[in-house]
């Protein structure tokens, strides 16, 4: 007597079913003109797939499925959507060539369930990432304290996912960013490694990680550095982008061996933060007239001081959105490129390449320019290369590692320029520094004593703005 497998029939006719569609849909995409993929047989690329938030891409009808360089292969449920075509001309937008096929649904199913092996809102490809808008303003909205980052990434490493680590990273690189935070630290201990962030120029304790979890962060974050994974024992830096709505972070990585491990240090570059007119950057109006007044010099130096993280380079892209104008050439040498500014020559150093400070300043001085910003002075042939060109009619900006103005010229002569020559060269030296901001969710009323009462009166009686 003959059995029926009931299972197994139905099986056959959902096969057929699919069989069906997949030939209908081939067909309705040959007629539309648009070429036809089965994501059931053609294999889909995760670092592709990060392009949209699974959110998007199914709101979309859209899976990008392939990647070579910046052209991408879409598959579509229905390309002449007006939301798939807002997809595709998001993906233009960031300089993406997208090649789209029609798809059935259930092909594009297959891709979707490809997301639940991913963190939708990284794209690994090439050391860069690209937080969702949707991402962001959700964390944006979230995060208010560094208690708030905390609870998340406990609640992420608690969830014990397969995308844990990556996403452990976005929550501290989108909290970072949420909180205006210039350095994010990890520093391994006894048992267990410490992150920090620097928040306005103090360093704020968050959690602990278990060694376990921080073995599998620091390892994500060398791959998306291009570091090597195997060398423990030597210092090493690297860096990566995180795109945030229409901004580009670069952020630097710092690696160096320690006692327990490996201490990593990511420094944000917020080109929000550094894009600041010279108006806005609070300084004092007989400051401000001084710089102002030495801005319109066709010649010499002008110099900011200062210890990292004080905000010297957002001083020199002031300088020069003040000044720029279309009758004057100005070049840049920097480490990296922070802001981008139209109409100007910016160059980046690589000292692997051998192009250092002192060989982009020689160069740019063979570019006939007007005005040189060198980012930072650190040796004796940068020194005296920009001492040179101050002297022989250009206006330079750079900056130096010291404690105030008045160490400057000690510090140019510790690097070998002949003292005879600064106090021609130099026409400005400025110290700076960053005023702490109270934290809106911890801080409290209080009455001034009299004794802080007498320290800021005598304070604001030595300012002389006349």
């Amino acid at each position: 007597m003959i059995q029926f497998d009931e299972e197994k029939q139905k099986e056959k006719i959902d096969e057929l079913r699919r069989k069906e569609e997949e030939e209908f849909v081939a067909l309705a995409a040959s007629k539309q003109g648009y070429p036809y993929v089965n994501l059931s047989i053609t294999p889909v690329e995760t670092d592709a797939l990060r392009l949209i938030a699974e959110r998007d891409a199914r709101d979309s009808g859209v899976a990008v499925f392939r990647m070579i360089d910046k052209k991408i292969s879409v598959a579509a449920l229905a390309p002449g959507d007006r939301k798939a075509a807002a997809a595709m001309e998001n993906l233009r937008a960031r300089g993406y060539l997208p090649e789209i096929f029609m798809t059935s649904k259930v092909s594009l199913e297959r891709a979707f369930d490809k997301y639940k092996e991913l963190s939708f809102a990284f794209e690994t490809k090439a050391g860069a990432i690209e937080i969702s808008d949707e991402s962001v303003a959700s964390l944006v909205g979230e995060v208010k304290s560094t208690d708030d980052i905390k609870t998340k990434i406990d609640e992420v490493i608690a969830a014990k996912k397969s995308y844990r680590i990556t996403r452990i990273i976005e929550v501290m690189i989108a909290g970072a960013i949420s909180l205006d935070t210039s350095d994010i630290h990890l520093e391994p201990e006894a048992g267990q490694t410490r992150l920090r962030f620097r928040l306005d120029g103090v360093l704020k304790d968050i959690l602990f990680l278990d060694p376990e979890v921080f073995e599998l962060v620091l390892s994500r974050i060398k791959l998306l550095s291009g570091l090597k994974l195997n060398i423990k024992t030597e210092a090493q830096d690297g860096r990566f982008t995180v795109g945030v709505g229409d901004a580009d972070i670069e952020i630097r990585t710092s690696v160096i061996p320690g006692a327990f491990g490996e201490a990593v240090v990511l420094r944000l570059l917020n080109p929000k933060t550094i894009g600041r007119p010279l108006e806005e950057l609070g300084m004092e109006p007989k400051l401000l007239a001084i710089f102002e007044r030495e801005l319109r010099k066709p010649n010499g130096m002008i110099l900011t001081t200062g210890p990292t993280g004080s905000g010297k380079t957002t001083t020199l892209y002031a300088f020069l959105k003040k000044i720029h104008t279309p009758d004057i050439k100005i070049i840049t040498i920097e480490n990296p490129v922070e802001y981008h500014l139209p109409g100007i020559v910016q160059t980046q150093t690589d000292s692997e390449k051998g192009y250092t400070f002192a060989l982009g300043l020689r160069s740019a001085l063979r570019q006939d320019p007007d005005v040189i910003m060198v980012g930072e002075i650190r040796d004796s042939e940068t020194a005296a290369t920009a001492v040179d060109a101050a002297l022989t009619g250009h206006l330079v900006f750079s900056t130096l590692h010291t404690n105030n103005a008045a160490g400057t010229f000690p510090r140019l002569i510790d690097l070998g320029v002949n003292p005879k020559v600064i106090s021609s060269a130099v026409n400005v030296a400025m110290a700076q520094r960053l005023l702490r901001k109270l934290c809106e969710s911890c801080r409290r009323e209080a009455t001034l004593t009299p004794k802080d009462r007498e320290i800021i009166e005598e304070i604001m009686a030595s300012i002389n703005d006349e």
